[in-house]
């Protein structure tokens, strides 16, 4: 998607917001007519949530090679990615039940389903059972999303130890995910419509509540947005001091071009570029250490991503008066660190995932409308901590053995 493009989307975006929310104040019955195109578009993001999971969190494990050969650099770089993103998750989590954004507000959109509102998403102990399924079509067919994600990464991890005998079906995922990718890409221009028809139609049955609604959705921002400066601020630069041996706030300054292209551009891949010229030609880090760590990044590092979607599953589940139990959090943690390797470096990909960690515990997709409103905004707020995340990672893999005197 190129940048005019994506500014059109994201224009259109704040129009359907606006409209939907001053059509269903003001032309409620048609906008209740409309919302049908509404339902379309989640339908739609449901749609390509499973063969999106299954083929770009193989292409990602792929893309690293024969993870044998890659040794330490790999490892390090991948524990690296999940630290990280793990840090972010529970920072969100911790943060939204703190602030609980989505008390007071009437439940919106759709009926919760029995199990979610009677038990929550079980012990810890069926949550870790559960990452193995006896059947993983079924598991598909039934929205269990954690296994697929776990069997996809051991699937990709497999794929790079056989051989020439696992080419073809790499090729064949490869294939698979460039055409889910466009076919993301041709939902997101439908998003302006699909977000003006559902905001409409949560407007016009809600008008009594539509107060306590826009409060709820400043509290969610406001958790969303605190959460990624915690993490931005205060974690990532700790880690670039210990790890990375680096200046926060020089490195930071020279970040500043390629933080403001991804906050303008709301995507890791269009900015990878400047990214790349930021911190290997400003920050001087050593370039094998670049040129390998931010381009995985840009694919499978996503810390802003998975902490905006962990506060936005919770956020909906306290909308509907759901007091998730301690295995439904575990399993919207793990499920948006997991995710965050299937998540596209595209503007409104966020958007797909997020039906993947409402899924995971049974939560209504239909909850995604509440959050549309403002989602074009902490897209961006997400994104520009996505790069920074990638940059601080290049720095601190800089300093590992394997690139201090010895060949990576």
């Amino acid at each position: 998607m190129n940048k005019k493009a994506a500014n059109l989307i994201l224009y259109g975006m704040i129009a359907g917001a606006v409209l939907g929310l001053m059509g269903g104040l003001w032309l409620g019955d048609f906008m209740l007519s409309i919302k049908f195109l509404g339902t379309m578009f989640l339908n739609a993001l449901k749609m390509v949530v499973v063969p999106l999971v299954v083929a770009s969190i193989i292409i990602g494990v792929t893309s690293l090679g024969d993870i044998r050969k890659l040794g330490r650099t790999a490892g390090k770089t991948l524990a690296y990615y999940m630290a990280t993103t793990g840090f972010s998750v529970l920072v969100g989590i911790i943060l939204v039940n703190l602030i609980r954004p989505g008390e007071g507000v009437p439940p919106i959109g759709a009926a919760v389903p029995e199990f979610v509102a009677m038990k929550g998403a079980g012990t810890i102990v069926e949550v870790i059972v559960g990452l193995v399924p006896d059947n993983i079509f079924g598991a598909a067919a039934t929205g269990k999303i954690l296994p697929l994600i776990v069997f996809s990464l051991l699937f990709g991890g497999v794929l790079t130890v056989i051989g020439d005998k696992g080419k073809p079906v790499i090729a064949f995922f490869e294939g698979i995910n460039a055409a889910i990718m466009k076919l993301v890409l041709l939902i997101i221009y439908f998003a302006p419509i699909g977000i003006l028809a559902l905001i409409g139609g949560i407007v016009a049955e809600n008008r009594e509540s539509v107060d306590e609604l826009l409060t709820a959705l400043g509290l969610y921002s406001l958790t969303v947005i605190l959460g990624l400066l915690i993490h931005a601020v205060i974690t990532l630069p700790t880690i670039l001091i210990f790890f990375g041996r680096r200046n926060p706030f020089g490195y930071f300054l020279n970040m500043g071009q390629a933080l403001a292209t991804a906050f303008t551009t709301a995507s890791s891949s269009a900015t990878l570029p400047v990214t790349m010229e930021s911190v290997e030609k400003k920050n001087k880090v050593d370039e094998r250490a670049a040129s390998f760590v931010l381009p995985l990044g840009a694919t499978i590092n996503m810390d802003g991503t998975a902490l905006y979607e962990a506060v936005a599953a919770l956020f909906i589940a306290q909308i509907y008066g759901i007091d998730l139990s301690i295995g439904a959090q575990i399993i919207i943690f793990f499920t948006a660190t997991l995710a965050s390797v299937g998540a596209a470096a595209i503007p409104e990909a966020g958007l797909v995932m997020m039906s993947l960690v409402l899924t995971a515990v049974g939560l209504p997709l239909e909850g995604i409308g509440i959050i549309l409103a403002i989602d074009w905004f902490l897209d961006r707020c997400r994104t520009t901590v996505n790069v920074w995340g990638d940059s601080i990672g290049a720095a601190v893999i800089s300093q590992t053995k394997e690139f201090q005197g010895n060949n990576a």
